[in-house]
């Protein structure tokens, strides 16, 4: 009897170890849903986020792709009301998904092409993937061309849209 239920538990135990060792899926889950991400850093949890800047920019030119870069801070309210504005569009999310390359990032760089006009958040830039930062595509605000609130969501999808084109048209 023992030695009928160590088989039945040998046998739970292979399968279980087996079956964790099995090739793991992309990020796509059986039912085509996307599985999250903790890069996201609640942005878009479904979006593919590059871990950093370098990664990023190689993305960007493989796939010849506009790269946009977030600059946020987790306890900023400025960030968190635009966060939450940016993951709770529809629109914004399926472009991103798309056509985009994404990061986000909670420190600041040293690259100064990347803090053109400060350093301050939230900030969103545009980079095209020749690695040129889009200096032309800004939000509404002529002390941080960069910033964006929660009501300039249009603007910045708007922009994105930009960035699509000057992509096909520039380059």
């Amino acid at each position: 009897m023992i030695r009928g239920l160590l088989s039945v538990l040998f046998v739970l135990v292979a399968v279980a170890v087996s079956s964790s060792l099995a090739k793991p899926e992309k990020n796509i889950a059986k039912r085509g849903k996307r599985i999250p991400q903790t890069l996201s850093r609640g942005w878009g949890d479904q979006l593919i986020w590059a871990q950093t800047y370098e990664e990023a920019l190689y993305w960007a030119r493989a796939q010849n792709k506009p790269l946009m870069v977030i600059f946020h801070l987790e306890d900023c309210p400025h960030s968190a009301s635009m966060k939450k504005a940016f993951a709770e569009d529809k629109d914004i999310q399926k472009v991103l998904d798309e056509d985009f390359i994404i990061l986000n990032l909670v420190y600041e760089t040293t690259d100064k092409h990347l803090s053109p006009d400060g350093q301050y958040v939230p900030r969103i830039i545009f980079v095209d993937p020749s690695m040129t930062v889009r200096a032309d595509i800004t939000g509404r605000y002529s002390n941080r061309m960069y910033a964006y609130e929660p009501s300039d969501i249009q603007l910045l999808l708007s922009n994105m849209q930009k960035a699509k084109k000057l992509l096909k048209t520039e380059l």
